[in-house]
């Protein structure tokens, strides 16, 4: 595992714990994916399905982590990709964006 999908993993693993129903992956370009569900954030599996799949840059999904990027404008703007359910998406975003 890269360091950059460790990280985010880490990072991301307390906030995704017993928040988020379904399931999510996040793709970062050029590093690989990550898995979000009710149990947290671990690496995933490029082709398992989640119910909503987010794609980014890794600065993309820095940015959104931060609060400096609104994960709606990213989409608008084409810089965050979504496949699935949007209604989940949204539920994504304002668990990173906490």
């Amino acid at each position: 595992m890269s360091a950059i999908l460790d990280e985010f993993i880490t990072f991301l693993g307390p906030r995704v714990a017993g928040q988020l129903q379904g399931t999510a992956k996040l793709v970062i370009t050029g590093e690989g994916a990550v898995w979000l569900d009710a149990d947290g954030a671990r690496q995933a599996d490029a082709e398992a399905a989640a119910d909503v799949t987010l794609a980014a840059s890794e600065q993309v999904f820095r940015a959104i982590l931060s609060g400096d990027q609104n994960p709606a404008t990213a989409y608008m703007t084409g810089k965050l990709k979504v496949d699935g359910s949007l209604q989940r998406a949204l539920k994504v975003s304002a668990i990173l964006t906490e």
